[in-house]
């Protein structure tokens, strides 16, 4: 699965941002035709984000773009618009259940094999940000095999709470958590809302900081000086990294070969689920040096 620590939004109706994002170090970039442009503006803003693909085809960077919601009735003519050979995939907005991923998921599969593009190519990324669809989390997140990662949307979800988006993030608590568990019950990648205070580094470094206590691997960004923090802060440490190795070690040398399911390291106890989770952590860490990035986690 392609690394999601840093998923940077833009306004798909602006040629100068598109350009800036194919030199940014993100990990995936999404071309915006929801939020972030005026009615008006839709139709030029397919057409020009379905004439950048070609931009991204040879970066690191995988390119998704972000649908307008069902309830918008503009779905249909964005996917029309933007499935073609270069995208990776899309972000589906306002998901109120699975029957919006179903729907999502069919319309995708007519596309490809109307373009001759390979059947299940278009991943699919669920925006969950109102109340109804934080109370579907896991059916929404488990509604489709496309579906590799699901955002938690912090703004519109306290809009539909009637409640005030602060910093701190009290106000999110149960939706964010909620989503982050959801995705992790489906088996993918959970991502955190942006965070709209870009120019407050520190409080961003803190709220990513908890975001990973809540199992949260990336999240979406709406500014580029956000970037690089996050592919470092959502990458395992040196010191991580170094543990992991040595929990990997003692347990295959100490343990699964002479048959113990525990061994000491350090005075602590290293089982199977600690072995495990020093797997993941190795695992993350090939994907970032093969995607040339390390010194993002040092």
């Amino acid at each position: 699965m392609a690394l999601m620590r840093s998923v940077f939004y833009v306004p798909a109706n602006n040629p100068k941002f598109i350009e800036k994002a194919t030199t940014l170090p993100c990990d995936i970039v999404t071309l915006d035709i929801e939020d972030s442009v005026a009615p008006a503006e839709k139709a030029a803003a397919r057409k020009l984000a379905a004439e950048s693909f070609s931009k991204f085809a040879d970066l690191k960077a995988e390119l998704y773009v972000r649908l307008n919601s069902w309830a918008t009735e503009l779905t249909n003519e964005d996917l029309e618009a933007l499935i073609w050979p270069g995208l990776d995939g899309v972000t589906a907005t306002k998901v109120r259940d699975a029957d919006d991923i179903k729907r999502l998921d069919w319309k995708l599969h007519e596309l490809e094999a109307r373009r001759g593009i390979p059947e299940g190519t278009v991943k699919v990324c669920c925006l969950i940000e109102t109340a109804m669809g934080v109370m579907n989390a896991y059916p929404i997140c488990s509604a489709s095999p496309r579906i590799v990662s699901a955002i938690f949307g912090a703004v519109d979800f306290c809009a539909d709470m009637r409640v005030t988006l602060t910093n701190k993030g009290a106000e999110q608590l149960y939706g964010r958590a909620t989503v982050g568990v959801a995705a992790r019950a489906a088996g993918i990648v959970a991502l955190d809302a942006p965070f709209a205070d870009f120019s407050n580094i520190d409080a961003f470094t803190a709220n990513t900081q908890e975001s990973i206590q809540l199992g949260f691997e990336g999240r979406m960004l709406i500014h580029p000086s956000q970037i690089e923090i996050a592919n470092k802060l959502y990458a395992p440490s040196e010191k991580e990294v170094e543990h992991a190795k040595k929990v990997v070690k003692v347990f295959e040398e100490e343990g699964l070969a002479k048959g113990l399911a525990a061994v000491a390291l350090d005075g602590k106890m290293v089982d199977i689920p600690v072995y495990a989770s020093a797997q993941g952590v190795l695992a993350r860490w090939s994907e970032i040096c093969e995607k040339g990035s390390p010194d993002n986690a040092s």
